[in-house]
Parts: C-alpha cells; structure tokens; sequence
C-alpha cells in the first residue's frame, strides 16, 4: 500500500504544472453567462451610392432617369437615400433594475438599441449615457430581478493571472474564452485617459462591451480593443479596467455626463538618452514638452523641461501612466506635483481644472517678432536658418531654427529631421545660429543635450550629443 502511495504521489508531482494548476472554468460559465447580454443597434446612415449618381432634376432628361433608375428618394438602383445598419456587441448587467454596462462604440450612432438576455427576453434600451474617451456605455432596460455581475477590482491583477471573457463574437451569444493577463497599463495611440488591461483571451467583433472576469467571477475589465493587421484576432485584447468602468457609471447614472481633471500640459516619454541628457539616473516620469496657455499647469509655474515623476504621492513612471492619474481627480481639488527641473527636484501645488472638451482650442497664442530670414549656416551637421515670423506665431514660440537639411552627425544620429524647428537647446531658447553656438559652448562636461523641436506642429524632445572639442 505504502508503495502505491508513494507512486500515486510521484505520478501527480511529474505531471507538468499546467496540468496540475488548470482553473475549472465551467461553474464560472455556468453562473456568470446569464448576467451578459447581446446588444443589437441599428444604425441610420447615408447611401453613398446615391451620390456618386448623375443628377437629372430639372434637365430633359429627369422623367426618363425617374423611370429607369428611381426619383429621388426611389428605390431603384440607386438605393434609397439613407439606409439602416445593424451591428452586434455585448454587455452585462450590473443591478437588478436594469442597467447595464457595454462599450460606448458599440451603441455609438444608434438610433435603437435593443438588448437580448439569456432567457431569450428582448427589451428596447435606453442609453442614459456615452464616454467616448472611456469608451464606456450605460444602457436601461425596463425590468427588475435580472441576474447581475459583480463589479471588482483590477488594482491587485497581476500579470499572468487567469481570466474569463463572455460575449457574442460574430453574434454567437454567450460565448467562452480564457486567457491570462498579458500586461497592465497600457497605452494605446488613439487613447490617452484608459490604462487599458492587456490580455491574451480570444476576442473578436460582438465581443465589444462584454465582461473580463478573474477567476472569482468579478469583473476586472470591460472588453473595448484588440490588435490585429487583418480584423481578426491575434492574441492582443484590451480591456478598459473596471475601477474607471466604475467612477465613469457612477457620473453617467448621476449627472449624465463625465468630467475630468485637466493639468494642460504636452508631455512625452523619457527615453534612456533623453534621461541621460537630463542628468537623471534612469528614465521615469512625464516629460512636458509643452506647457498650454491659460492651463492650470501654466498658472502653477510649471514649465517645458520640467519631468513629472510623481502626482499627489502617486509614481508616474512614464508618461502614459499620468493622464488617467489626473483625469482621475476631482475638478477643484489641489493636487501636489513632484517635477525634476534642472538637477533640482521640488514640489508644485497646482489646482486640477475641468478638462475642456476641444483641447486643440488652447493651442495658440499672440502673435509674436521673430528674428528676419537670413543666409542658411551649417552647425551640428544641420543646415539652420531663423524662424520667420509667421512660422512662430503659428507654433506660438518667440522664435527658433528651422533645420533646412540634415547632413551628418551628430543631428542625424539624433534623429533630427528637415523641417524640424528648434526652439531650445539645453533649457534655454535659441534664434540663431550664434545663440546656439554660445549654447554649445556652455554644455561642459554633460555632452548629451535635450532639444526641444517642433515637429508637424507638436512639440518633442530629442537627445543630441555634442561632439568634444
């Protein structure tokens, strides 16, 4: 007997860990999928076949262009003049009254939202609110007792733990996946305020809105994204994390709207180079790049250069990680704001603003003298030349160098660009060439320089190492 335990024993220790620590995933389905729902939304669009077809009206030749292709408004081959479109997603409710969460571009545009429970029941919704920056939904039906989802936390994930998605891919209602958490925090392009979670679970179009659950059956994440080159998925999901899903429900439920605290700043990632021309030990934090008139920021002294490494006792550690920080805090509230500036760091009290719903309206400013055109000189393997005066109105700066061409090092090595505007070199202005030679002059023995360029309008820093004497 005691043999056979002992093998028993072995057999269990040499199965790989896989097999040993696989989650059962069937209770989680089984009391979970009632709780999510398939959203149907139709949509009213216009025909774009309808414009590209002659127009007859008025012309001799109107009554037989009605006749063989259909009047305005018709239903020949033209088509009608708007047409409806019908679109799939997923959701899950969230109290037993009837409110459900989704994905805001899954009802977006809808001119009728219609939700189908797992009982087969189908109510008309009502959206009580949007967030395009979330891209989270908040949708009303009328019934009472509905099974509901937990919503939990997603502070504590950690990364390679398992999860759960329910949904309707391809309109399939209340389909299965699993995967692990891939990563956390991350930064999309085309989205600044969502630390969205990253996973490696199978989602696909009908899954937008429904629940990511952790192994408890809570819901950690709302799924809003994948990554993908051909529409389909290829292991890249990405998730909206619920503790935003909540304060973003939370304002929708009780003001109709969202609102967000706004800094006004430009900032950008700090690079290992960008670190070392900054004196810094690592990279970390949010590098300002631009400091917006009339912003918050602007009243509490910061300035371009300064890296935000911490906000109201929070770390940044790069600098996608600041935007959901501060979007987070209370319009009003003060908020104290660890920033590097030179070799110093100190601590600035600024008071957090409503974010403004068309940030490109801060952009400009007075119009501003700028030194006059002259001859293009070579300096750092650039071709320089002064920054005319409309050019610096335009971007809002005193003045700069425009970079006409990039002939060698150390400007090309560095990244430079023809067209670039440089309008500081090591924290201070530069509108000429005989500025920035004094410039280059004072850099001593820390070679490596931040630039500040204005690139395509927008400001960024690049790390530029002087060559020694």
């Amino acid at each position: 007997m005691q043999w056979a335990l002992v093998a028993l024993t072995f057999l269990a220790l040499s199965l790989p860990a896989s097999a040993r620590m696989l989650p059962d995933f069937v209770p989680l389905a089984e009391e979970h999928s009632p709780a999510v729902v398939n959203i149907a939304t139709t949509r009213e669009r216009e025909n774009p076949h309808r414009s590209q077809m002659p127009d007859f009206e008025g012309s001799p030749f109107e009554d037989l262009f009605e006749r063989f292709f259909g009047g305005p408004g018709g239903e020949g081959p033209r088509g009608p003049e708007r047409f409806e479109r019908n679109s799939l997603g997923s959701g899950f409710i969230y109290t037993e009254d009837g409110y459900i969460i989704t994905a805001n571009h899954v009802v977006e545009g809808a001119s009728e939202v219609v939700v189908h429970l797992s009982d087969r029941r189908v109510f008309d919704a009502e959206i009580v609110g949007k967030d395009p920056q979330s891209d989270v939904a908040l949708l009303k039906i009328d019934a009472e007792n509905l099974p509901t989802l937990k919503l939990g936390s997603s502070s504590d994930l950690k990364v390679g733990e398992w999860v759960l998605a329910i949904g309707s891919p391809f309109g399939f209602d209340h389909s299965v996946t699993a995967g692990i958490v891939s990563a956390k925090g991350r930064s999309l392009p085309s989205e600044n305020y969502v630390p969205f979670i990253q996973t490696d679970v199978a989602i696909n179009p009908g899954n937008s809105g429904g629940p990511l659950l952790n192994l408890d059956g809570e819901v950690i994440g709302v799924n809003a994204q994948i990554y993908s080159r051909t529409g389909g998925f290829m292991g890249l999901s990405f998730a909206v994390p619920i503790e935003m899903v909540g304060d973003v429900v939370q304002q929708l439920r009780e003001h109709g709207e969202v609102t967000r605290g706004w800094l006004g700043v430009l900032i950008q990632e700090v690079t290992r180079e960008l670190a070392d021309s900054f004196g810094m030990d690592k990279p970390a934090g949010a590098l300002v790049s631009r400091v917006q008139p009339d912003s918050p920021a602007q009243k509490a002294g910061f300035e371009t250069g300064d890296v935000i490494l911490s906000f109201n006792g929070i770390e940044v550690p790069n600098s996608s990680a600041l935007p959901p920080i501060v979007g987070r805090t209370p319009v009003g509230a003060e908020a104290e704001v660890e920033v590097r500036r030179g070799d110093e760091t100190r601590t600035i009290i600024v008071e957090i603003e409503r974010l403004p719903e068309d940030i490109s309206a801060q952009r400009g400013g007075p119009q501003r003298e700028a030194p006059e055109r002259t001859e293009p000189q070579s300096l750092l393997g650039m071709v320089l030349e002064p920054l005319d005066a409309e050019r610096a109105a335009e971007l809002d700066v005193d003045g700069g160098l425009v970079v006409r061409d990039v002939t060698d090092n150390p400007a090309r090595s560095a990244g430079v660009r023809s067209g670039d505007v440089i309008v500081q070199f090591g924290g201070h202005a530069v509108d000429s060439v005989e500025t920035l030679e004094k410039r280059i002059e004072e850099v001593g023995e820390r070679r490596t320089v931040p630039v500040l360029v204005y690139r395509g309008g927008n400001p960024t820093y690049i790390a530029l190492r002087v060559p020694r004497d």
